[in-house]
């Protein structure tokens, strides 16, 4: 196997986002079926990443800079009714 390769990880979201002894944690989550199959999926914690506060600001900053290349694409658009929603709480 190359050494140079990387091991990639899936997740279907992020379950939890928090901050706890000084660093940002996010809880990556894959949607697990239950046995019977009709009932939702559950989010089970699958990977951990840790990261301190500018890690965090890094990214996010570098996530709200491919949004907006995502939006100019088309490929992603702006829900207007969220915003004003959101702002009502």
């Amino acid at each position: 196997m190359d050494v140079n390769v990387k091991a990639e990880i899936f997740a279907d979201g992020i379950g939890q986002i928090h901050f706890a002894g000084g660093m940002v944690r996010f809880d990556f989550v894959t949607l697990q079926p239950d046995g019977d199959g009709k009932s939702e999926p559950t989010p089970l914690c699958k990977e951990r990443i840790i990261m301190p506060p500018q890690g965090f600001l890094n990214a996010f900053n570098s996530m709200q800079k491919l949004i907006d290349k995502l939006l100019e694409a088309g490929v992603l658009q702006k829900n207007e009714n969220v915003a004003v929603s959101d702002k009502k709480k």
